[in-house]
């Protein structure tokens, strides 16, 4: 039985170790993730998502906040593990570490060469790409550019956004690793480098990143909206306040990009630089999130037909 080093930190990561657990084919001798962070404005200490279903398996968790040259690695590397596995782990792993071990692989959500980097599920949405996927890659110092193993896809659907991907590539991911596993640890498998010339980066979104240009088009503004969701969250301006828009879609309509250019008690439509953008779920500046309904019918009420969102 293989001994492993498990290292991620959100949910996809968590799908992904809980799919190792369950196959009861590799002995996981430890688990890295990320330090646990003050969330909300209570700043209460949220475990991630892998710190969780490591504890109710009793297994070891190392949380370093710095992996390279910590105590932590130190003992990582004393434990005798063939191989480490990571999964949106969050940090970068020094090549003392990698060296150390059999096998090193990266369960990395796109299609690579495609979006190396920490965001790839963003950007493929934001980008109006038709599929996402997920590759088994082996790990060396640069970022997500080792030789690639194994891939597998599946179409970007109109109701898909960040959340409902990362939850079917988790799936996807746990599913190709498992799969992927038996025949390369056996040799069966030739890995692939990446072609530099195809190579496109997806860094983490930025604050200019979440504003919504509304001079760009519905179908691209609708892709932004749903590329940030449920995190980041774009937003725009309203009256000079952050307005967060959590959901939209794309309808017919044309006007002043920006402006509003129908308004009922149930919903409004907003011109963008080509057809309109009809918001469904909103967040006005120091408010909850709201469905346009509630907006509409309470802080709203006093927008008319041709007031403006941006700058």
């Amino acid at each position: 039985m293989k001994k492993i080093i498990f290292m991620g930190t959100p949910d996809f990561a968590a799908t992904v170790l809980q799919g190792l657990i369950d196959s009861s084919t590799y002995k996981i001798l430890a688990v890295v993730t990320q330090p646990d962070r003050a969330v909300g404005r209570k700043k209460e200490i949220r475990l991630t998502p892998v710190k969780e279903v490591a504890l109710k398996y009793d297994l070891t968790v190392y949380q370093p906040e710095k992996l390279s040259g910590s105590q932590e690695m130190a003992d990582l590397m004393d434990l005798g593990a063939d191989g480490i596995i990571t999964a949106a782990y969050g940090q970068f792993l020094p090549s003392k570490l990698l060296d150390s071990m059999d096998f090193s692989l990266n369960v990395h959500a796109s299609l690579l060469p495609k979006y190396r980097g920490g965001a790839p599920i963003h950007y493929a949405l934001i980008n109006g790409d038709d599929k996402a996927g997920v590759t088994i890659m082996e790990m060396v110092k640069e970022m997500d550019a080792g030789d690639m193993v194994s891939q597998a896809s599946l179409p970007i659907l109109d109701e898909d956004n960040v959340g409902t991907m990362f939850e079917k590539l988790a799936v996807l991911g746990r599913d190709l690793l498992l799969d992927t596993l038996p025949d390369y640890l056996a040799g069966k498998l030739q890995p692939q480098a990446q072609d530099p010339e195809q190579v496109s980066f997806s860094p983490n979104i930025t604050p200019e990143q979440e504003r919504l240009d509304w001079d760009k088009s519905a179908r691209a503004l609708f892709n932004q909206v749903r590329g940030m969701y449920p995190w980041p969250v774009a937003h725009t301006l309203l009256k000079g306040q952050r307005f967060k828009v959590y959901q939209a879609k794309p309808v017919e309509g044309q006007g002043q990009a920006g402006h509003i250019i129908e308004k009922t008690k149930k919903s409004m439509v907003v011109a963008t630089g080509d057809g309109a953008l009809s918001l469904l779920e909103v967040q006005p500046a120091g408010k909850p999130k709201m469905q346009i309904t509630d907006f509409l019918n309470g802080l709203g009420q006093k927008l008319e037909v041709g007031d403006a969102f941006g700058d």
